[in-house]
C-alpha cells in the first residue's frame, strides 16, 4: 500500500494530536492531501481510510489525524470547537510542510469539509479544496443532538449519544457554531471546489450541497455519490472519491510526471582539456561525455552531447509509460525505448514545416515486455508524446547565456 509514517505534533493549546502520513510506493508525490474527518469520527473511520488508500494508489500523500480529545489525539473534547477544529486543521499543515511538504489539497468530511472550508484562507499552499457530504452552515451539526439543546443552554453542558457513545457537549459550541460566517468563507475560497454528496444522504441532507455550490464562485463541481450513506460506508463510495478526486487534482495540478515535475537544473560540465573529454556532475552523479575518436581531440570515453540528449529523451519516455501504466494499474512488462540521433534534409521530412537546409531526427522505439492490444498501443504512443523531454524538443526553446572570468 505505500509508506505509513506517524505524525505527531502540538495544537495551539500544547496537547499532542496523532496522525498518520501514507506515501505512495516509489515515485515523486503528486501532492499533499490533508484530510478532516466526520463530528465525533476519528482518523480511522472506515471512509477515510478507504480514501487514503486509493490516494496513495494513485501517487498522492494522505495525513489524517484525529481533532483534540478524539482518538489518540489529547485533549479534552468537550473544550473543543469548530473553531479549535480549524485550528488544527491549520496547525497540521503548518507541520506538514515544515516538515513532510506544503499541502496542495484540502479534503473534508461532514462537519469536517465545513471546517476544510474555513480553514482554506489560512493554508495558501492549498490549490483545490473538496468536501464530501458536509454541510453549508456548520450549526446544521446541533440536529444530531437537538432534543438536548434545551439542557446545554440552560445548564451549559449536557452528556448527549452521538453513534452510540457519550460525549460532553458544551454551550461554547453552539456559540461557536452560530458565529461562524460560512456564506462569506465559500464566497471567498478562490481556489477550485469540489462537492461530493450523495442524494440519498439523511443526515446532511442533499439541499446543502446545492447551497454551496450556489455560494461559491468558479471553478466549482459537484460530483453526486448516487447511492452512498453519509458515513460511505461501502467501500466502492469511498474508492470512488479516491478515484475521482485523484483524477481531478491531476489535471489541476498538472501531471507531476509530465511536464510539471521539478528537475535539476544545476548541471555542470568541466572540461580541462587539452581533449574533449568533459566531466558532467549532475547534483552528485557523475558521467564523463565526449566524443568519438574519429573527430580530432575525441577519445571516445563516454557518451555524446547528442548521445545524452537522446538518452534523456529515451529516459522520459520509458518514465512517462511506466507511470502511466502504473496509474491504470497495466500490466505492460518491461519497457525499452531505443533513440538515435540523426540530421537530414528538411525536404525529406513530410511532417515538417522547415522546408530549406538540415534538420535533427530522433527516431524512438518502443518495446514493450507483454501484448496490450491495439487500442492500448495507440493510447501509449499518444502518452509518449507527452513527454516533456519530448515537448521540450518540439518546442521553442529560449537558452541565455552569461561569460563570467575566474579571477
Amino acid at each position: 500500500m505505500g509508506e505509513r509514517l506517524t505524525v505527531r505534533f502540538e495544537n495551539a493549546d500544547g496537547d499532542e494530536l496523532h496522525g498518520f502520513l501514507e506515501k505512495p510506493d516509489g515515485g515523486a508525490m503528486r501532492g499533499i492531501v490533508l484530510f478532516a474527518h466526520c463530528f465525533t469520527c476519528t482518523k480511522n473511520i472506515k471512509a477515510a481510510v478507504n480514501i487514503a488508500r486509493r490516494m496513495t494508489r494513485e501517487g498522492f500523500a494522505v495525513f489524517r489525524f484525529d481533532f483534540t480529545g478524539l482518538g489518540e489525539s489529547e485533549g479534552d473534547f468537550s473544550e473543543s470547537n469548530f473553531s479549535s477544529n480549524v485550528a488544527d486543521l491549520v496547525t497540521a499543515a503548518r507541520h506538514l510542510e515544515a516538515h513532510h511538504g506544503a499541502v496542495e489539497i484540502l479534503l473534508g468530511h461532514s462537519l469536517g469539509g465545513a471546517a476544510i472550508l474555513q480553514a482554506a484562507s489560512s493554508i495558501p499552499s492549498a490549490k483545490l479544496v473538496a468536501t464530501i457530504a458536509a454541510p453549508a452552515d456548520p450549526a446544521h451539526v446541533t440536529r444530531l443532538f437537538d432534543r438536548d439543546i434545551e439542557q446545554i443552554r440552560k445548564d451549559g453542558e449536557a452528556c448527549v449519544t452521538l453513534a452510540g457513545r457519550p460525549f460532553r457537549i458544551r454551550r461554547q459550541l453552539l456559540d461557536d457554531l452560530e458565529a461562524v460566517e460560512w456564506r462569506q468563507q465559500v464566497r471567498e475560497l478562490r481556489r477550485p471546489l469540489v462537492i461530493f454528496h450523495s442524494p440519498l444522504d439523511e443526515t446532511v441532507e442533499i439541499g446543502n450541497a446545492a447551497e454551496l455550490f450556489e455560494e461559491a464562485l468558479h471553478p466549482k463541481s459537484f460530483i453526486s455519490l448516487d447511492k452512498a450513506d453519509h458515513l460511505l460506508s461501502q467501500e466502492r463510495d469511498s474508492d470512488f472519491v479516491g478515484r475521482m478526486l485523484a483524477a481531478y487534482a491531476r489535471q489541476l495540478l498538472g501531471e507531476r510526471d509530465s511536464d510539471e515535475l521539478d528537475y535539476d537544473t544545476d548541471i555542470v560540465a568541466s572540461n580541462a582539456g587539452p581533449g574533449l573529454v568533459t566531466e558532467v556532475d549532475m547534483g552528485g552523479v557523475k558521467l564523463a561525455a565526449d566524443e568519438p575518436v574519429s573527430v580530432a581531440g575525441g577519445s571516445g570515453k563516454g557518451p555524446t552531447p547528442y548521445g545524452l540528449l537522446a538518452a534523456a529523451l529515451a529516459s522520459c519516455t520509458a518514465m512517462t509509460l511506466r507511470m502511466y501504466a502504473r496509474h491504470k494499474d497495466l500490466d505492460v512488462g518491461s519497457i525499452d525505448v531505443s533513440v538515435d540521433h540523426d540530421r537530414i534534409h528538411a525536404r525529406d521530412c513530410e511532417s515538417c514545416e522547415t522546408t530549406d537546409g538540415r534538420i535533427d531526427r530522433f527516431r524512438r522505439r518502443i518495446r514493450l515486455g507483454r501484448d496490450v492490444g491495439a487500442e492500448l498501443h495507440d493510447k501509449l504512443l499518444a502518452m509518449a508524446d507527452r513527454c516533456p523531454v519530448h515537448r521540450s524538443l518540439e518546442n521553442e526553446v529560449s537558452i541565455e547565456t552569461e561569460v563570467t572570468i575566474d579571477s
